[in-house]
């Protein structure tokens, strides 16, 4: 017979399993950053070396984001579709006769988008030679397939929260915060080209962030359910940004095409973080006041105050980045991709005006854009946001 010891040695084991976070969600966790430091590294090879070859370690980070997910998602999948006795069966959906959590089946599809578009990203640059977009066919099929691993990985890991008790719902919490402020930080490479320092004095710059950035923060919060989970989210996405921009000038590089109209030495990083986390903290404290009241006066009044505390920061600051006071190692603004002539308007300071905000009725017609585009998107976050804390399986 089993001494007390034994039975409650054995008890404590299963509370630990119980209580742990399965190692499948760690996984996806793995390869959604892997993806996004894989991303910023290639997006910083082709502006400080250009197209070098396919097998660059960036491109294999970026890509072992689709294998790491592949992984846990299969695992997820095969166990549950034909293990017999699984006691995490009740926890899953059925598609295509192949039962898994919802969040294991995204993930699925997103790998295979992945490494699907790294065939096609070679062929793409074979056949039209070589670029420096972020938005071309192959890049948003491998963009829209580590979103779908991302979101995929979020939706397993609040599958996880809803159901768990209160001490591991809390760790769960921490990583579903982390992996939204990744799925913003993706949303932000969408946008990239958009949110470049010459157009932050455009009414056009702002209606471009208001299209995901309000929605990812509401999303969260509403999730989440943390009283500060838009902070922490766009705290994550300031993190990295900044570890790009400190970290990636450190290891040299040097152009292998031309023409060089700046000799660049080293990998150079992304620009400063667009402050949101500021705009993001008077979210938080707006919806702990309202959280209810109607999801259009929180979408209303949490849109308006993302767009107003935006402009009213980043405005100046733009104004300061395009000063000889940010060319430095902590603002980053003296880093160059090795094709930026010398008279463009970021090498001398300059801001650009789109023809469509030439007039001050222009200007404003576009910010009203803006205004509208942030708090619709913000009422598509805090729906989205209702319905993941529903999720279950």
């Amino acid at each position: 017979m089993a001494t007390q010891v034994e039975v409650l040695g054995a008890r404590s084991m299963a509370v630990d399993r119980t209580e742990s976070i399965p190692w499948t969600v760690w996984c996806m966790a793995m390869a959604c950053t892997s993806a996004i430091i894989g991303a910023h590294w290639d997006i910083s090879w082709h502006t400080s070396i250009g197209r070098d070859n396919f097998w660059t370690p960036a491109h294999i980070a970026i890509y072992l984001c689709g294998v790491l997910g592949g992984i846990s998602s299969g695992w997820l999948i095969l166990s549950n579709s034909f293990g017999i006795g699984n006691p995490e069966r009740a926890n899953t959906v059925e598609i295509f006769g192949l039962r898994a959590p919802l969040g294991a089946f995204l993930v699925a599809w997103g790998g295979v988008a992945m490494l699907t578009s790294a065939p096609f990203d070679d062929w793409w640059h074979n056949a039209y030679g070589l670029d420096v977009k972020i938005i071309s066919p192959p890049h948003v099929l491998l963009i829209f397939g580590f979103l779908s691993v991302q979101v995929g990985g979020l939706i397993l890991a609040l599958g996880e929260m809803n159901r768990a008790s209160v001490a591991k719902r809390q760790k769960l919490e921490r990583l579903f915060l982390y992996l939204g402020g990744l799925i913003l930080i993706t949303f932000t490479i969408l946008i990239l080209e958009l949110t470049s320092r010459v157009l932050m004095h455009t009414a056009f710059f702002y209606r471009s962030v208001c299209i995901f950035v309000p929605l990812a923060l509401a999303a969260m919060s509403r999730a989440s359910g943390h009283k500060w989970a838009a902070t922490i989210t766009a705290g994550v996405y300031t993190v990295f940004l900044l570890g790009f921009l400190w970290i990636l000038p450190l290891f040299p590089a040097e152009p292998k095409l031309g023409p060089v109209f700046y000799p660049t030495t080293y990998f150079v990083p992304p620009g400063f973080p667009l402050l949101v986390l500021i705009p993001a903290v008077a979210m938080d404290i707006f919806w702990q006041r309202f959280e209810k009241r109607s999801l259009w006066l929180q979408a209303f009044g949490g849109g308006l105050i993302f767009l107003g505390v935006f402009i009213a920061v980043q405005w100046p600051f733009a104004t300061f980045l395009a000063s000889d006071g940010a060319k430095n190692w902590f603002f980053g603004a003296n880093h160059f991709g090795y094709f930026v002539h010398p008279n463009s308007y970021s090498r001398r300071g300059l801001f650009a005006t789109r023809d469509a905000e030439v007039t001050m009725a222009g200007f404003a017609m576009v910010m009203g854009q803006a205004a509208l585009v942030s708090v619709l998107t913000s009422r598509v976050g805090l729906g989205f946001g209702n319905w993941m804390r529903t999720v279950q399986r």
